[in-house]
């Protein structure tokens, strides 16, 4: 259900493949959180995760909720593999196609980027089966895209088209369908080549200072500083820039 192929370039990407529409059981994702925890042991440049050409995820499987403690079980089991998957130190991208409704939203919120498709459609319809998002869309979404937006999308179940997405910021990118996944590899791919020490140190400060004060963030920003400008990308990135300019050096990921 879950496959890792891990790229020359850098890129590990994450293929989900559960037909007929990602379904995300409770043993579904027990393989994703196993996949996520094989890449944190031994992390890659980047990750790309990808439900395949046809959809991404549509969410919870909801054939295992009249199972009994099946509300435990399956929010545990969602918020174990966002949790992971948001904790990984390296980018990760979503590589969005069809749907992602539901948990597969939440999948795809626990990343830090989106790449989607023009014709995707994006959505929280929990309350209309007279619940609420239980893989961290409450938290999360709001945190993305707004409060007040974020109770629109809750409150209403509606689903959302690329365009819309990419206008309050659920989505970072929209590109046709046929080029999701090379976008979004060609996006990884990039990031797998930079400074990954500074990359894991901004993301980890982005994300740990949304949650304190502005200056307890500041203060995060202040020792992430101090400690990437003494690595060996800072040197290669300072001497490069002095000698041709920005964006030409070429880093190690030391």
């Amino acid at each position: 259900m879950v496959s890792i192929d891990r790229r020359p370039d850098g890129v590990a990407l994450v293929t989900l493949d559960r037909p007929k529409m990602n379904a995300l059981s409770v043993a579904f994702l027990g393989r994703l959180h196993d996949a996520v925890a094989e890449l944190a042991a031994d992390p890659p440049g980047s990750v790309v995760l990808w439900g395949g050409p046809r959809i991404f995820a549509a969410g919870a499987d909801v054939g295992e909720f009249s199972e009994p403690g099946a509300a435990r079980r399956i929010t545990a089991a969602f918020h174990q593999v966002t949790g992971a998957l948001a904790a990984l130190p390296r980018v990760t991208i979503a590589a969005i196609t069809g749907y992602a409704l539901g948990g597969g939203l939440e999948l795809a919120l626990a990343c830090d980027l989106r790449v989607v498709a023009g014709d995707a459609r994006l959505g929280q319809p929990e309350i209309l089966l007279g619940i609420v998002p239980g893989g961290g869309a409450t938290q999360r979404l709001p945190r993305l895209v707004g409060v007040s937006r974020a109770k629109d999308l809750v409150y209403t179940g509606r689903q959302v088209r690329a365009e819309e997405a990419l206008r309050i910021g659920l989505a970072d990118r929209v590109v046709a369908r046929d080029r999701v996944l090379e976008d979004a590899l060609a996006l990884a791919a990039e990031l797998a080549a930079g400074p990954l020490v500074a990359l894991a140190a901004a993301k980890r400060v982005i994300d740990e200072g949304l949650e304190q004060h502005l200056e307890d963030g500041l203060a995060l920003e202040v020792d992430a500083f101090v400690s990437c400008a003494d690595t060996q990308d800072a040197r290669t990135g300072v001497t490069s820039f002095l000698e041709h300019g920005p964006g030409r050096a070429r880093f190690v990921g030391r």
